[in-house]
């Protein structure tokens, strides 16, 4: 085991992660003190505890709600491609979380993923590989929200729609009138909350859970007393083909319900520097939210298969509702349980979207800090120093949200299509290219793991598996639903992850390079540890109190 030789003293502040090393898992160092030694100063109140640094990808994966907002791409291959496409596509999923919870483990900071590209890169094509990936992740949690907003709208009008029997028209301009109510006052209510934000994660976690139980339990009563519950065969060998792929490959693609489900948990690196003992607390929050999504997912899904009623699939996908899953609820529970039930989805869906605003927003922040952002980094990266909460980053978040949002007016649904996919592919390629340059020679050389690690080999296996799932789903991400394509049925996420990545290079080159040189160390020599670490505990203490 290699002995832990400290980056540097406050006589000596390193300029670039360059100069940052990394941090023996045996040296019990505090949190601030940790960050000091990635190279910046502690700025935000840390105040998040290990169930807390949980709730954070879990309320964002906001299970019940989402299985709502994407149930109609895993059903499009039948019950048993949406409830195998759940379960293998989670496996890979948690190997992503478990390639994730390596890197956060070794270095936990809020701007992560570039961070790590950064640093496992040689030196040659470090900075700008680094400038695309803090775009595309920005980019990604960008559309992430906008996705979780306009299934909150979607879901929103499918309740008003329910309740007055279907005689409602649900236009794409309304659908955004919500999604701009919804983007609007998470970002007022981001700003304000923040202080209790810890507490809102604990909320969060409640709320979803309960979603998940009442769920598993009332639809099977509901539909039991007047319905004949679907067989193993339908559930678990029933394929019907609602696309114009083949079915092989219509199966493949239902995995888009799991992978949208179980995302965002990068949003659990996003927040480490508001995290306590954030090196531990980092991998439970993105593997135990992965786990706990990945089987009760998988519990409601079987449920909801099983519940289709007389096994009638492509009446469940053509319902007026807009919701298949709001139909089967219909089916189990009648009129009024269901406006009750997708009152309560709407709760959780709206809860997701807090959470992920500030996930967004520690992630504009950070990017900013390092001046990433083109024209505005100066602005956004301020954080007033009383209060310890990224607001200016929080707003321009908001505001970027409200203009991607725009493609949900596209006529059709190849506009909010693109939102999912969105999220899906720059995400992924985020999350990706660390791993992927982990896994090279530079990489595994310069790589110093955390507390969380499985050793060289089996690490590595791990790391190989989640760059190959990886490149798979960011290439199903950007395939449209139907072989035939037009306007309206075209995927535009080929479009629009391929120009920003080609822009923000091209930027870089043209004018970026001259502000933009990599994570820089904000420290100035003044910072204090023992300081910090007083302020932190009597900050935990009086809201405990």
């Amino acid at each position: 085991m290699s002995t832990f030789s400290p980056v540097h003293s406050l006589h000596h502040i390193p300029t670039s992660a360059s100069e940052v090393r990394h941090v023996d898992p045996q040296h019990n160092l505090g949190d601030v003190e940790l960050l000091h030694q990635i190279g910046y100063k502690q700025e935000l109140r840390r105040h998040y505890s290990t169930i807390q640094v949980f709730g954070i990808a879990f309320s964002i994966m906001g299970l019940l709600p989402s299985i709502a907002s994407v149930f109609n791409l895993g059903i499009a291959s039948g019950p048993a491609g949406l409830v195998w496409g759940w379960f293998i596509a989670s496996f890979f999923i948690f190997c992503v979380g478990l390639s994730m919870s390596f890197l956060g483990s070794a270095i936990p900071t809020s701007g992560g993923l570039y961070y790590y590209t950064n640093y496992y890169c040689p030196d040659s094509f470090r900075v700008p590989l680094s400038y695309m990936i803090g775009c595309s992740n920005s980019l990604g949690l960008t559309g992430a929200i906008c996705s979780i907003s306009f299934g909150f709208a979607t879901e929103v009008l499918s309740a008003v729609s329910v309740s007055k029997d279907n005689d409602f028209n649900v236009t794409n301009a309304k659908s955004y009138g919500v999604f701009a109510a919804c983007i609007v006052s998470c970002m007022v209510i981001s700003c304000l909350t923040t202080k209790h934000a810890a507490k809102f994660q604990t909320v969060s976690i409640c709320v979803n859970v309960f979603l998940v139980l009442l769920f598993i339990i009332a639809v099977p009563v509901g539909f039991g007393k007047h319905n004949s519950f679907n067989g193993r065969g339908f559930i678990f060998g029933k394929y019907e083909n609602s696309r114009e792929w083949p079915i092989g490959w219509s199966a493949v693609m239902s995995f888009n319900t799991a992978i949208w489900t179980i995302g965002s948990f990068d949003s659990v690196i996003h927040c480490s520097e508001e995290a306590l003992n954030a090196q531990r607390s980092i991998p439970v929050g993105i593997l135990g939210s992965i786990s706990a999504c990945w089987f009760l997912g998988w519990i409601v899904i079987v449920v909801c298969a099983a519940c289709i009623k007389d096994g009638n699939v492509s009446r469940v996908i053509a319902t007026e509702t807009g919701s298949p899953l709001a139909q089967i609820i219909y089916d189990a529970l009648g009129k009024k349980w269901t406006v009750a039930f997708m009152s309560l989805i709407c709760v959780g869906q709206y809860l997701m979207a807090i959470s992920l605003m500030i996930a967004l927003s520690r992630q504009v922040w950070s990017f900013a800090r390092d001046d990433g952002l083109p024209g505005v980094y100066k602005w956004v990266k301020y954080v007033d120093p009383k209060i310890q909460v990224p607001i200016r980053a929080t707003i321009f978040a908001g505001i970027c949200a409200l203009a991607i949002g725009c493609l949900c007016i596209i006529p059709g649904t190849a506009g909010s299509g693109a939102l999912f996919s969105l999220a899906i592919a720059s995400n992924n390629l985020a999350w990706g290219m660390p791993v992927f340059l982990v896994c090279l020679p530079y990489g595994r050389k310069k790589f110093i793991p955390g507390p969380f690690y499985f050793g060289k080999t089996l690490s590595y296996i791990v790391n190989v598996i989640t760059v190959l799932y990886i490149v798979f789903a960011i290439i199903m991400s950007m395939f449209p639903e139907n072989r035939h394509v037009d306007k309206d049925s075209m995927n535009y996420t080929c479009v629009i992850n391929g120009g920003i990545w080609i822009l923000s290079l091209v930027y870089y080159y043209a004018w970026a390079w001259r502000t933009y040189t990599g994570p820089k160390s904000n420290l100035d020599g003044t910072e204090s540890d023992e300081e910090h670490s007083v302020k932190n505990v009597d900050e935990v203490l009086g809201e405990k109190a």
